[in-house]
């Protein structure tokens, strides 16, 4: 850990470590405790079904939109557009999918510890 403020320019995002089908994040900050930086989604495409460990996450949607499935057979979903911020608890499976025909953007931070990212078949039934 540093006691210095940097900057960490688009050149410096490190590639997911814990990739999910259809998404593709890249970390800006990623330390115990904190995992912060970007997502973008192709049109169309939803990813695959995950959570996020014990971590708080939130999503700004930077340019787009962004459908949240989740509860039950996924069956309860929330959306958001751009300039929106979603909050998904820890240990909340979901999904998202990109409503356009163009990438949508999102800027994605987590507080908490664990895995980032867990991936499993589906939501709960």
């Amino acid at each position: 850990m540093t006691s210095e403020i940097r900057r960490i320019g688009p050149d410096e995002l490190a590639g997911d470590s814990a990739p999910t089908a259809g998404m593709t994040r890249r970390a800006a900050v990623a330390r115990d405790g904190l995992w912060s930086g970007i997502a973008t989604a192709e049109p169309g495409v939803a990813s695959g079904w995950h959570h996020h460990g014990d971590n708080d996450t939130v999503i700004y949607v930077l340019d787009g939109a962004v459908r949240l499935e989740f509860g039950a057979r996924g069956a309860r979903t929330v959306e958001g557009r751009t300039g929106d911020f979603v909050l998904v608890p820890p240990r909340t499976v979901h999904r998202e999918s990109n409503l356009l025909e163009r990438e949508t953007h999102l800027v994605v931070t987590r507080a908490g510890r664990g895995p980032a990212t867990v991936n499993v078949e589906g939501p709960e039934t």
